[in-house]
Parts: structure tokens; C-alpha cells; sequence
């Protein structure tokens, strides 16, 4: 089918074909669009430049995304979801919560520090006021759903007799503060223009699992992640 002709389809029961979802298709215009808001960033980004950056006609575009808004928070999504599965790895490789706090830690603020996580933050930081659907959908399917992932780790070690938290959600969000400080502030004003060292990161996640199990660790199983010394930030 030409690309502007009618739109793509996909098959369903009876081998019939609806709109805008082949999976490859899809993956053809994120190519694209990720090629284009890296390099010109959100504003300045056009559909007209994503479809061809992707090789898409515009009719064809529009039949899998409604608009430029939908087409970021889709391409953010991708993203996140290929880290997110190393992070809940991370957090179940080790039966210590400390130890499993420290990979998970490590694992998230490599994560939000890479380039274009923190122009993805840049980008919607700068339109949530006159897009604050976006704002809330980007923080809802980011920030608050890696914080409830943690709140329900952590509700299983409550359970399992390690840690002693009356509010999970409220602790999630407190660790996961904890081990971004110093380091995702700066790099989003641009203060600070590379990704953090891993011994930077390594240090400051083991200084936030550290005051972490000292409020919320059960005594018995109070053990500090390892720790090395490291040059100063």
C-alpha cells in the first residue's frame, strides 16, 4: 500500500486491517522521531521533519499519532520501558534490601542522567504550563510509576520482616529524592553538562541507602551497602 493512499492497518479476527498498528511501522516513525527531537528539540521539531526523518508520508503519521505531543510522550515511553526492565532486575537480584536499594539506585540515576532522559525532562519542564496534559502524563508514566514500583518492593519487605515503613509511597519517593541529589538537579539547568561518573553515582545512592535504612531498617536487618571512597562532587 502506498504511503498515500489509505491508512495502515492491522488484521484483525476476520483478516481484516485497522489503522496505525503495525508494530514496525510504529518503531520506523519512533526512528525517526527521536533523530529529530534530539537534534532540534521539541518547539522546533515539525511533523513534516519526523515523517521524513522516518521515511513516512504525513498522512501516515497522523494515522499512528494524533500530533507532535502524543508522538514525544510515545517515543519517551520507548525508552523508558528498555531501562525500566534492567531496573526491577536490579531490584530483585539480591534478597538484602540494602543491597537490592543500591543496584536499584545505581540503575535509576544512570538512567534519568543520560542525554536524552534529561532532554526529555527539558523538554516537558518547558511546555507542562501550556501542555499540562503532557506534563501529567509524562510524571505519571515516569516519576510516579518508578515510585510505586519501589512502594511495592518495599510493602514486600515490610511483609518479609526487613524494613518498618507505615507509608511506602511516601518512602519511595523519599529514597528515590535521596539518590538523585547532587546529581539530576544540575544536569537539567545545564549546570553540569556530562553524565555522572559511576563512582560518583555509586557514592552518593550509597549515602541515600545508608540515611534510608537508618530510619526505615528492622535491626536485625540493618546492613549498609558497600561503600568506597570516592572524590568529591
Amino acid at each position: 500500500m502506498a504511503e498515500n493512499s489509505k491508512p495502515e492497518v492491522k488484521v484483525d479476527r476476520r483478516n481484516r486491517r485497522v489503522a496505525g498498528t503495525d508494530p514496525e511501522k510504529r518503531r520506523q516513525i519512533l526512528d525517526g522521531a527521536y533523530q529529530v527531537f534530539t537534534a532540534r528539540g521539541f518547539d522546533a521539531a515539525s511533523m513534516s521533519d519526523i515523517a521524513i526523518a522516518a521515511n513516512v508520508s504525513k498522512g501516515t503519521l497522523y494515522v499512528y499519532f494524533e500530533d507532535k505531543e502524543h508522538l514525544f510522550v510515545a517515543l519517551i515511553e520507548r525508552e523508558r520501558e528498555a531501562q525500566k526492565r534492567g531496573a526491577i532486575a536490579a531490584l530483585n537480584e539480591d534478597p538484602e534490601p540494602a543491597r537490592a536499594l543500591q543496584n536499584f539506585g545505581q540503575c535509576l540515576v544512570r538512567m534519568i542522567n543520560q542525554e536524552f532522559a534529561v532532554s526529555a525532562h527539558r523538554i516537558v519542564i518547558g511546555v507542562a504550563e501550556r501542555m499540562p496534559d503532557l506534563g501529567r502524563e509524562f510524571y505519571e508514566n515516569g516519576p510516579l510509576t518508578g515510585a510505586n514500583m519501589i512502594a511495592r518492593y518495599l510493602d514486600r519487605m515490610v511483609g518479609e520482616g526487613k524494613l518498618d515503613i507505615e507509608d511506602t509511597q511516601l518512602a519511595a519517593m523519599q529514597f528515590l529524592d535521596l539518590c538523585q541529589s547532587t546529581l539530576t538537579r544540575p544536569r537539567l539547568f545545564n549546570a553540569i553538562q556530562t553524565p555522572p561518573s559511576d563512582e560518583e553515582v555509586h557514592r552518593i545512592v550509597s549515602e541515600a541507602v545508608t540515611m534510608f535504612m537508618a530510619r526505615y531498617a528492622r535491626a536485625a536487618s540493618a546492613q549498609p551497602a558497600a561503600r568506597r571512597p570516592l572524590r568529591s562532587i
